[in-house]
């Protein structure tokens, strides 16, 4: 019999193990913004997310944010597709604010 798996909601953070990695990618287990629509991953296996970083320089394509008493970044320039046994599991939800300005900026990178 298959266990049922939480739902995962676009907004939420996970903990997810990124590696392997290669090159310039960044790795470990780190906290990641779910940024697929709700729809896709309730059907799917996989999941879009873009890392949480609290180190490197501000770039437009890096939206700031505070989750857990913690001031850093939603790094859109490291964007990836996991599968969702990757996901270690549920640290939280960004605020609605946050994820508003993330999605926009989806928005603008990749419009013509």
């Amino acid at each position: 019999m298959a266990v049922a798996r939480a739902p995962i909601a676009r907004g939420d953070v996970h903990l997810v193990r990124l590696d392997p990695t290669l090159g310039s990618e960044i790795r470990k287990t780190r906290p990641c913004l779910v940024i697929s629509p709700d729809e896709l991953n309730e059907h799917l296996r996989t999941v879009i997310v873009a890392p949480m970083t609290t180190g490197g320089h501000a770039y437009p394509w890096r939206i700031t944010c505070r989750f857990q008493s913690r001031s850093g970044f939603v790094a859109l320039d490291q964007l990836r597709t996991v599968d969702s046994e990757r996901l270690v599991k549920r640290l939280g939800r960004l605020s609605i604010a946050t994820t508003t300005d993330v999605l926009e900026t989806l928005q603008e990178m990749f419009a013509e």
